[in-house]
């Protein structure tokens, strides 16, 4: 994916699964993985934030890499 199509609070995909988009900045996201049984409201969230660099980009994308 490019820096563009990254959008709060929706979702993308990686190989290690479903991730939700929790902040955008100048090079980086911010996301939080969706793979535990709690509760994703927030900011804040219970849960740790992952930053994806403009070099995790290239391994991301808008749909499932699992079919």
């Amino acid at each position: 994916m490019k820096h563009s199509e990254f959008k709060i609070n929706q979702f993308f995909y990686s190989v290690t699964g479903r991730w939700l988009c929790t902040d955008i900045g100048t090079r980086i996201i911010a996301a939080i993985k969706l793979d535990k049984d709690v509760i994703y409201s927030g900011p804040p969230y219970d849960i740790q934030e992952v930053v994806f660099d403009e070099y995790d980009f290239e391994g991301c994308s808008n749909k499932t890499l699992i079919e």
